[in-house]
């Protein structure tokens, strides 16, 4: 069928994972000749990529599902794709619960939509969730922004947590050749790409499915020898990495952070609770102690480094006293940012099949307490940004205040000053901090330092 004049939306929920998904996907229907459409009424082709992390996550998918089903009753050339992480959770029960769909594809299948496209264009219905072997995509994705950019080094998750849907979802860890991650970056870099960030579920577990040893035995391929192997390339002039497994985190990649002058000194590391015996029943492989060795060891090489990190509460037996030791480190650490949420018991994980649920009052009473926390030491943390002079990379501008533009800290923290987005964008600036907020600074520029790609 021809595709000349149509259209195409995408709407993401969740993770970064799923964000780079996206932008494949979007490049591959802007090869095939769709057009982007902001308003997913007026488009022809609409994409749900999905989370299944939480459930009311999962819930909003099949409200804008309700919606879309009624108008193909009215538009039938409209085509329905749910994609991601409910995608391969559900698989053909998706189709018994809204038929109206045209195609189902798990996360693994990104690369294929163009391939699956054409079958449900050929009049068939169809379901990809089935476990493959991720190849390189040589399509190249449709970038949300024009400064900052993600790239996939590893894909699935081979960590078996009791709360957690993802290794179900996003199948074994499978990483990218170290040489093939160069080639993208490097291409970044042609394209005047600024800052990057190196994604996987559990970043660094990378390179533990590649083949060889080193001499002292230990794998040839990690997260630390990728940042420098990738470190020099042409134009790029950041690179952050997320998301961090406590257990797999190592002093010496901490070095190779502190060495390596592109790589912020941001580190985004879930720790989920603060009291041994949920971490154990969570099954996430360390205790409090070794996450708080792992930032202080962080501290040590890098005094001003940012922390950022997630957080469970009301996980199946969680009593108030293990509750208050998550309060306790959170108060001792002091995090720039973390994400919190209650649990959710998401199909087919081992903790949502216990009895000892708690209630939605008591998980809700936790969240909130926890929240006010976490603004508190936010707070505290950014006072020390107070008349320093930071430099911003230039990302785009305040949608709230058309005389300013944004950007962010190499310690991730985003921060607005009045300048003009031609001008600047792309641009490293030093600013001058006047207001800090518990999540944002406001600053005056000092001098622009102009970021010209070789």
């Amino acid at each position: 069928m021809t595709t000349s004049s149509r259209r195409y939306h995408i709407t993401t929920f969740g993770c970064q994972m799923n964000k780079a998904d996206s932008e494949r996907m979007a490049g591959i229907l802007e090869d095939m000749g769709f057009e982007w459409s902001e308003d997913p009424n007026h488009a022809d082709v609409i994409l749900y990529n999905t989370c299944t992390i939480r459930d009311n996550a999962e819930q909003k998918v099949y409200s804008y599902l309700g919606r879309q089903a009624k108008r193909k009753h009215e538009q039938p050339d409209l085509t329905l794709i749910v994609a991601g992480c409910v995608a391969q959770q559900e698989g053909e029960a998706l189709l018994r619960r809204v038929p109206e769909l045209d195609l189902v594809m798990g996360p693994q299948h990104a690369n294929r939509l163009k391939d699956l496209l054409e079958s449900v264009f050929e009049g068939n219905q169809v379901v990809a969730t089935e476990e493959v072997h991720i190849m390189e995509d040589i399509t190249q994705p449709r970038r949300d922004s024009q400064v900052t950019a993600w790239v996939n080094v590893i894909y699935g998750c081979n960590e078996r947590c009791t709360y957690c849907v993802v290794p179900n979802v996003r199948g074994v860890e499978q990483s990218r050749t170290p040489e093939a991650i160069r080639a993208e970056i490097t291409e970044l870099g042609k394209q005047g790409y600024k800052e990057i960030t190196l994604l996987g579920q559990n970043i660094d577990a990378y390179g533990r499915d590649l083949p060889g040893a080193t001499p002292e035995g230990r794998h040839l391929h990690t997260l630390t020898d990728l940042l420098y192997y990738v470190h020099d390339v042409p134009g790029i002039e950041r690179l952050r990495f997320a998301t961090s497994h406590p257990r797999y985190f190592t002093e010496r990649l901490i070095k190779a952070c502190a060495e390596l002058p592109k790589v912020c000194e941001h580190f985004h590391i879930p720790f989920q609770s603060g009291d041994n015996e949920l971490l154990k029943a969570m099954s996430r492989g360390y205790t409090q102690e070794k996450y708080r060795r792992i930032i202080d060891t962080i501290r040590r090489y890098m005094p001003d480094a940012s922390i950022s990190g997630d957080a469970i509460v009301g996980f199946p037996g969680e009593t108030e006293e293990q509750f208050e030791n998550t309060l306790k480190l959170v108060d001792d650490i002091g995090f720039d940012l973390l994400n919190t949420a209650a649990y959710s018991p998401r199909p087919g994980t081992p903790a949502a099949l216990w009895d000892n649920q708690l209630s939605e009052e008591v998980k809700s009473d936790r969240l909130q307490r926890l929240n006010h926390l976490v603004n508190v030491k936010a707070a505290e943390r950014s006072q020390r940004y107070f008349g320093r002079i930071e430099e911003i990379l230039v990302e785009d501008q305040n949608t709230k205040d058309q005389t300013q533009v944004m950007g962010r800290t190499r310690g991730n923290r985003l921060t607005f000053f009045s300048g003009d987005i031609n001008e600047l964008k792309g641009q490293i600036v030093k600013v001058k901090i006047t207001e800090v907020r518990p999540f944002s600074l406001t600053g005056e520029p000092v001098e622009v330092r102009q970021v010209v790609t070789v």
